[in-house]
């Protein structure tokens, strides 16, 4: 199965993506990369580049960044041990969690993931 790494500057804001990402994907391996080590706002390479090793089941991992400085973190951290298996996305960073989580929780691969996530950016909240 596809993994699904979140990198968020605060922790608790990755850990809530991944808490409403279980309500369609139960049985997805989800990572959380938020914050600092100490609780503090940030990111982290090295626990970006944990969390991407963790969700990998050798399907592929997706990464999704909240903003800013959690890219450049992210890139950091898949330069420590590449893989083109591994996917930096960018898409929003709430509603492509679930998409990803869903499509996943059904045996999509990631670039079919990668394709819903895509279709999805246009679509209207209202």
């Amino acid at each position: 199965m596809v993994g699904l790494v979140f990198v968020s500057h605060i922790r608790e804001l990755s850990k809530g993506v991944i808490a409403l990402a279980r309500l369609v994907g139960p049985d997805v391996p989800m990572e959380e990369a938020g914050g600092l080590e100490d609780g503090s706002a940030g990111t982290d390479m090295e626990r970006i580049a944990s969390a991407i090793e963790n969700a990998d089941q050798g399907k592929g991992v997706l990464i999704f960044m909240d903003l800013g400085s959690a890219v450049m973190s992210t890139e950091m951290a898949l330069e420590l041990n590449p893989n083109p298996a591994h996917i930096m996305v960018d898409a929003p960073f709430v509603e492509s969690a679930v998409v990803a989580a869903a499509a996943a929780q059904g045996g999509a691969s990631a670039e079919e993931i990668l394709f819903l996530i895509e279709s999805q950016k246009d679509v209207k909240k209202f």
